[in-house]
């Protein structure tokens, strides 16, 4: 099983309708920033935010954050919320398929809908900072 525990950076992130077919990327595509903080004692802390300088009329800024135990069986990652900024997630568990393209880790949530849009499936690329 590869070593999930220490701090990843945010390399990428797509979106898909519930058909598979492309969206306009999350987080304002390129510019998103985030991080990812998965503690050997088994504490995790993830936020992304869209770092546009300016966001277009009638978009809204995408940010998520949030915090909790986990638990990675090597193929799944689940997060049990205690904190959030969205309080409809608080008390949840956070299932994550979770796979490997080289170096990078690949985040892949549920199917969900986000700021009252169609359910669409995220995919999220993450680089390992350090084991820390």
């Amino acid at each position: 099983m590869r070593n999930v525990f220490g701090t990843w950076r945010l390399v990428k992130a797509i979106a898909e309708d519930a058909d598979g077919k492309p969206l306009p990327p999350p987080f304002g595509g390129e510019l998103a920033i985030g991080r990812l903080v998965l503690r050997e004692d088994g504490r995790m802390m993830a936020s992304i935010i869209d770092s546009r300088h300016e966001i277009p009329e009638g978009q809204i800024r995408d940010y998520s954050a949030y915090c909790g135990a986990f638990t990675f069986d090597g193929e799944t990652l689940i997060t049990r919320v205690d904190a959030s900024v969205d309080a409809d997630r608080i008390g949840t568990d956070q299932v994550r398929g979770v796979s490997f393209e080289g170096e990078l880790m690949v985040l892949r949530p549920p199917l969900r809908s986000y700021g009252g849009r169609p359910a669409e499936q995220r995919v999220i690329w993450w680089e390992k900072l350090s084991d820390v």
